[in-house]
């Protein structure tokens, strides 16, 4: 009977301990409600009201499953392949496409005036919330408030959280409709606040920048960060290449850049085996990791998209999509 109740006994402290394994802990350093008083006399400092704290921290609570998923490392267990097929599917490009014809009006307005091509813009529309669709279910202040207060990433969160009060402050929403991701990503265009702060617009000059319900606005925006980050709005992203036998690997390296006559010369050619475009603009040769030699020779704006996002497979997901929706470009 003892040795059955000491293995009952070492089996329940067994499941104590993996469930404390599975289950995050705030690693912040002192009590919530002493760091809340600080984060908020803070924010009075920097001319957030009292009124706007009082709305946005009214019912504030912590998130374990944000802790949990900022603490998750990530793994990429899908080849190139797969995830261009997840991410791509054919009913995201044919909504891409309709998309494109039905805001033809506005997106070639703000094209133009941002020097950003409509389909690029609808392609980071539609990678990153499949047009609208899946922006994020979580409150943003609470989001924040669970990473800034965790500790392990403190300072980058808490200037996010602060931006995003200024953002309530200025009234473009209210702080029970702003919802992103779990990790403070807003709207239809995923910016965190201090990309909000730097580049949301309101195009449709209704006093809010409002990247959460009007179309305009969420365009302008995506257009004005690309921009801003460096877009050249004559070129296009970039290709798949082919390689010839015994080609130096060594030269597929995103900080190895060429004028496009060279890498002719060095045997480089378009998929289907025809000579690269004339036109001398300066590429690099990229081969996503896990995608089988699958190589892209690719350009300026290629480089901007992953300001967006630093990931080779996002980039390469907005640029294919972007020729998949819209006219190609001969350069």
């Amino acid at each position: 009977m003892a040795k059955k109740s000491a293995r009952i006994i070492l089996f329940s402290l067994f499941g104590i301990f993996l469930f404390a394994m599975s289950t995050p802990s705030f690693a912040a350093k002192e009590p919530f409600d002493v760091w809340l008083t600080k984060l908020k006399a803070e924010a009075l400092t920097k001319g957030i009201s009292q009124s706007t704290l009082d709305d946005a921290f009214a019912n504030v609570q912590l998130i374990e499953r944000v802790v949990a998923l900022d603490r998750k490392q990530p793994e990429t267990v899908q080849t190139f392949q797969e995830y261009m097929a997840q991410r791509l599917p054919q009913s995201l490009i044919d909504s891409g496409k309709a998309l494109l014809h039905e805001n033809r009006a506005v997106l070639e307005e703000v094209g133009r005036k941002y020097g950003v091509q409509p389909r690029f813009i609808v392609a980071l529309w539609g990678v990153e919330t499949r047009y609208g669709k899946y922006g994020g279910t979580f409150s943003v202040i609470d989001a924040l408030t669970t990473l800034a207060y965790d500790n392990r990433r403190a300072d980058y969160f808490r200037k996010e959280l602060l931006l995003a009060l200024r953002i309530l402050e200025e009234d473009h929403i209210a702080a029970s409709d702003m919802k992103g991701s779990w990790a403070g990503a807003m709207g239809q265009s995923q910016f965190m606040p201090s990309s909000f702060v730097n580049f949301a617009v309101d195009y449709d000059a209704d006093g809010k920048r409002d990247i959460w319900t009007t179309k305009a606005d969420v365009f302008a925006s995506a257009a004005n960060y690309l921009s801003k980050s460096g877009w050249q709005g004559d070129q296009t992203w970039g290709r798949e290449v082919k390689l010839p036998d015994g080609f130096d690997m060594s030269l597929v390296n995103l900080d190895v850049s060429k004028p496009m006559s060279e890498w002719q010369n060095l045997g480089v050619r378009k998929a289907d085996g025809s000579a690269l475009p004339t036109r001398q603009l300066m590429g690099s040769l990229v081969q996503p990791k896990g995608g089988n030699g699958q190589t892209f020779l690719v350009y300026n704006n290629y480089r901007t998209i992953l300001k967006w996002n630093r990931s080779t497979y996002f980039a390469m997901s907005v640029g294919q999509l972007a020729d998949l929706i819209g006219e190609g470009y001969d350069s």
